[in-house]
This record gives C-alpha cells, sequence and structure tokens, in this order.
C-alpha cells in the first residue's frame, strides 16, 4: 500500500508517505531561505506530500521569532523558491497555517485565546472579543490565498500542540460560555469550522484543504477520545479534504507510549467517522511499520517526522523495502 496513489479533493499524490510538518526555526524576517528550501527539497525525493512546518498568519500569532510566516503578500515570492524546490523532486506541498494564541512570543504584541486561564504558567493572554475572532478568521483566509498562489498544492490548518485552535478544542483552555462555550462540543469545534468555511471559501472547491487536529490532550478534564468521531464529522462538513491526526496540549508526543503509531487509536476513531483521508504520525522509523500500519487501516497517509528529519533518504529508502 506504501507506494499506491492517494486523491484529495482534485490532487492526486504519488504515495501514502507525508513528510510531517517540523519546525526548522530557520525563518529571516518570516520568510523561508535558500537552505530552507534544500532542507524540503531532500525530504521530497520518494516522499508523497511534504507539509511545510507552521507559519504564522498574524503577526499577533507568533509561536517564535524564528518561525516561518505567511501573513503578508511580501512573502509570496520567496514561497516560490520553496514550492518549486519540492515539485522539482515530484512531490506535493502543503503550507501549516497557524496562531499560537496564548503561547505566542517575540512579536511585542499582547496575546490573545479563548479565555484567560491556560494550563501554562508563563502565558498571560487576553480573553478573545468578536472582533479578535473575525480577525483570526480572515488572517486564516488571506493566508491560504497567499499559499495558492505561492505554489503550494493545499493548504493545513494547525489546530493542535497546544496552539489556538486546540486552546479552543480543549476544555481545559476554552472556559467560554458564548457560542465558541468550552462546555460543549459544537461551542468547541465552531472557530474550527468557522476557519474551515473561510478557507473554503477563498480557495475554492476544488483546493485541497487539511486540518492538523489535536484530537487528544490525555490530560484530566482534557479533550477526550471518544469526542472525535463527533469533531472529525463537524470538520469533513465545514469542508476539509484531509485530517492529520496528532496530539492536543501534550503535544507530538504521548504520554507512555513511543512505538509505531503511538496515536493509532486516535487515527482510527476520526476514520470511522469521515470519508476524506486521515494522516497518521508517530513513532514510525521503518517503511515495514508504516506498511503494517496502513494494512491494519490505522490511517490512510503516515507522516513521518524525526526519521525524515535526521535522514533525508528516508522515504527512498522505504519505498526501496517493497521493490516492483
Amino acid at each position: 500500500m506504501i507506494k499506491e496513489p492517494i486523491a484529495i479533493n482534485s490532487l492526486t499524490v504519488r504515495n501514502r508517505i507525508v513528510k510531517a510538518p517540523c519546525d526548522t526555526a530557520g525563518a529571516v524576517n518570516g520568510a523561508p531561505t535558500e537552505d530552507i528550501a534544500e532542507h524540503y527539497r531532500q525530504r521530497a525525493r520518494g516522499t508523497g506530500l511534504v507539509i511545510v512546518e507552521h507559519e504564522w498568519i498574524l503577526l499577533e500569532g507568533m509561536a517564535h521569532a524564528r518561525q516561518l510566516s505567511i501573513g503578508d503578500d511580501s512573502l509570496i515570492s520567496p514561497y516560490r523558491m520553496l514550492t518549486d524546490a519540492v515539485h522539482s523532486e515530484g512531490a506535493a506541498i502543503f503550507a501549516q497555517l497557524s496562531h499560537a494564541g496564548a503561547k505566542a512570543k517575540d512579536s511585542g504584541l499582547e496575546s490573545i485565546a479563548p479565555s484567560k486561564e491556560t494550563v501554562w504558567s508563563q502565558y498571560h493572554p487576553r480573553t478573545m472579543d468578536e472582533d479578535d475572532i473575525s480577525r483570526v478568521i480572515k488572517g486564516f483566509a488571506d493566508a491560504a490565498i497567499r499559499a495558492k498562489r505561492a505554489g503550494f498544492d493545499g493548504v493545513e490548518v494547525h489546530g493542535a500542540h497546544g496552539y489556538l485552535l486546540n486552546q479552543f478544542y480543549s476544555p481545559l483552555t476554552n472556559r467560554r460560555s458564548d457560542v465558541y462555550s468550552g462546555s460543549t462540543l459544537d461551542g468547541r469545534t465552531k472557530l474550527h469550522c468557522e476557519v474551515i468555511r473561510a478557507v473554503r471559501k477563498a480557495v475554492g472547491d476544488d483546493y485541497p484543504v487539511a486540518i492538523r487536529f489535536g484530537a487528544c490532550d490525555f490530560m484530566e478534564g482534557g479533550s477526550l477520545i471518544s469526542e472525535i468521531p463527533e469533531a472529525a464529522e463537524a470538520f469533513e462538513t465545514a469542508g476539509v479534504d484531509l485530517i492529520d491526526i496528532s496530539g492536543g496540549l501534550n503535544g507530538f508526543t504521548r504520554p507512555g507510549m513511543t512505538g509505531p503509531g503511538y496515536f493509532r487509536d486516535l487515527s482510527m476513531a476520526a476514520a470511522s467517522a469521515v470519508s476524506v483521508p486521515v494522516i497518521l504520525t508517530g513513532g514510525v522509523t521503518d517503511g515495514h511499520q508504516l506498511e503494517q500500519l496502513l494494512l491494519e487501516g490505522a490511517a490512510d497517509m503516515i507522516g513521518i517526522g524525526r526519521a525524515l528529519l535526521s535522514d533525508p533518504e528516508w522515504s527512498v529508502k522505504a519505498l526501496g523495502e517493497f521493490p516492483g
């Protein structure tokens, strides 16, 4: 299965290997450099889909000073260098659109979040009002248009790892009592769906839109695995073409688990409720592990993070384990 093409909306990806987004922290004034383009070009060899590390959409949502940005039209041209580099190796490439919310720093601006309560003692955000929410939705849509103009084959909305949309999804960080209420799943997913619909309207019906879904916090009082099917179904209804499963407030690791596909129960819960492809990332170190997860129905595509970071030829070698 590893070598089988897969359709994501109008895009056909050549195989099931995904370069998972991993922050290189090498941007200069938010722009990709030649070194970053080369980094991704090397890891595009043999890979089906490359998802670029998170790019802030609004300055207030910048996670750190060396993070990539897609918050300004002046960045469209530098990104063409990156997308051309990945396309030269035959891979598809998605931009990952992000707002760090309470976890934003280095911008000099006040951070914002669904509510002032956080699980992190070092962050002290302001509670978002209706204007903030409207600005964020527009920021995601505008960034998606820039990504399309820069040659990206699709976009991924970042809703994992404790960033803004994940802060809305988690009952631990969403203490709102309005329509975005942290006490109901509809309230916790409302902003995700509004962002997805705005992005879809901006880029058109045939342009791939994905979401990185922080599907479970693995923390007392946090989001639950049992909630995943309903949330995933809501995202598909709103317009996503791909659901990329990862952790919630706990980040991209899972307490007590490190083996291949350690989020597989999360990805299978999502896949049970949707017809769009699902990505599973975490713990895969060789092609046979990837193939086994696909055969088990754990996901439709498998993300490779640290293994591809350490070995740019990982995808080529993994494909070589399945001759013919």
